[in-house]
């Protein structure tokens, strides 16, 4: 079951939060800009995969987690 598609910058936004980041450090992290995190997190554009991988990585957590799919 997957959550409501509004939830996923929610949790994006959780998961940064909890590993004490700044959107700015997780956008370096990546290689792409602030602006980009900000986006995903207010849900205004989404994370293409392989970025997605990356956040998983970074905040140490499976896709499915943070993505909210049970």
């Amino acid at each position: 079951v997957y959550t409501k598609v509004m939830e996923f910058g929610k949790r994006f936004k959780k998961y940064r939060l909890e590993n004490n980041m700044t959107q700015v450090e997780v956008a370096k992290l990546i290689g792409i800009d602030q602006t980009n995190i900000s986006n995903w997190e207010n849900d205004k554009t989404r994370p293409e995969y392989e970025n997605l991988i990356k956040l998983s990585q970074i905040y140490d957590v499976s896709i499915d987690e943070l993505l909210g799919v049970d």
